[in-house]
């Protein structure tokens, strides 16, 4: 007999529901409520995204076909589309972002308990954005060019898990250092970006308060030789000094920093790496900034195998909503990717659970074992499956 619920339950056990519905009370994301509540819609909303809907027919009609299931997500009856359009635009997308935050600290507990990639302590987290392009002509809240529009999205991934572990929605004018200055990190934690992150101060500030950046040195970055360390044990190292960095802008007219310079033997290039950590080693620093390269794979992922790029509601309101949601469905799936035994990637999970969202399967004994059929079915050859479900019917 079969003792367990559908993937798709298995994967919102995590969301404790006494959580969720204080959040709601909170955000008062159920204030002018009439039947339809916020889990319904957190539910469908979820479908969309591990369902693969691209429209609110497609996500209505997906559930209604389940019908019979949706008791066991706390759903009674799929919402209609009028009145899943009209929450998206009305409730607010903060519920979202609260509620993510809430897994988040769920799906960190899990990736600490995992193996470090880099042998220091210190938290390392990656910051960058993604453009999210969009037509003008219906969402004209968001121009962004004379015919185009779009949005921001400014997320920090944490190297432990690689967990998206913070984000910003912004218009499409906003620049990355903008969104980058209002951000604050922990002591000691190590924050790699990109070279179109420059602006000194904001490096400086970075440093006074008690945490480290790693980037990559633009050509105009006027520095001037401190010192010459002991030359690195590692042949793709080149040169690792300490430098001054002048600047007008800076308190005190100068910050000291750290030139790490290293051959790419796939690029046949020099590479520049600015620091202001003066202790790790040089091919640590370098080894820093190319697993940056995280974020760009996690962003890809977004795009291709999560709804980021063509969105169910045209309002600000349900286009935030849609793009939290999409960020909570990527929580849970790195927490099942992180927890399953054997090493699936992402977009092969992503596919498996899509066609198998409804079935009633121990999802992790799916997972570890070779897709293999359930226990009472093992031993059954063809002919008798096709009697026991013969009777079945």
């Amino acid at each position: 007999m079969n003792k367990v619920c559908s993937i798709f339950r298995q994967m919102i056990e995590l969301i404790p529901r006494a959580m969720f519905e204080r959040t709601v009370k909170e955000t008062k994301a159920e204030r002018h409520a009439r039947g339809f509540s916020s889990w319904g819609q957190f539910i469908a909303m979820l479908f969309c995204q591990l369902g693969n809907a691209e429209s609110l027919r497609e996500i209505c009609n997906g559930l209604a076909a389940s019908e019979g299931k949706l008791k066991h997500l706390g759903v009674p009856r799929a919402p209609s589309r009028s009145t899943l359009a009209y929450a998206n635009e009305h409730r607010p997308y903060q519920l979202y972002e609260q509620v993510f935050h809430q897994i988040l600290a769920l799906c960190a507990a899990e990736a600490s308990q995992q193996k470090r990639k880099f042998r220091f302590k210190n938290p390392l987290v990656s910051l960058d954005s993604t453009t999210i392009d969009l037509c003008a002509a219906v969402f004209d809240w968001a121009k962004y060019k004379q015919h185009k529009g779009a949005v921001k999205l400014h997320v920090q991934l944490n190297h432990n898990g690689y967990l998206p572990c913070y984000a910003v929605i912004s218009d499409g004018k906003c620049s990355d250092i903008a969104a980058a200055r209002t951000m604050k990190w922990a002591k000691d934690t190590i924050v790699v970006f990109d070279r179109g992150y420059v602006d000194y101060e904001w490096w400086q500030s970075i440093g006074v308060n008690g945490a480290f950046f790693v980037t990559r040195r633009k050509k105009d970055v006027p520095l001037e030789l401190v010192k010459d360390l002991t030359p690195p044990q590692n042949r793709n190292v080149v040169k690792d000094q300490i430098v001054r960095l002048c600047s007008s802008k800076l308190a005190g007219g100068a910050m000291i920093l750290r030139l790490v310079t290293i051959w790419n033997e796939e690029k046949q290039e020099l590479m520049e790496f600015l620091t202001n950590n003066l202790k790790l080693g040089a091919s640590t620093i370098a080894a820093i900034y190319r697993d940056r390269w995280q974020i760009e794979l996690f962003f890809k992922a977004l795009k291709q195998l999560l709804r980021v790029k063509t969105f169910v509601g045209t309002r600000a309101n349900a286009l935030k909503t849609q793009v939290w949601s999409a960020l909570i469905a990527a929580l849970l799936l790195k927490w099942v990717q992180l927890r399953s035994k054997r090493n699936w990637s992402l977009s092969n999970l992503v596919a498996l659970i899509r066609q198998q969202l409804f079935v009633y399967r121990d999802l992790f004994q799916l997972l570890d074992n070779d897709l293999q059929p359930p226990p009472e079915l093992a031993g059954l050859h063809d002919g008798q499956l096709e009697m026991k479900f013969a009777f079945a019917e």
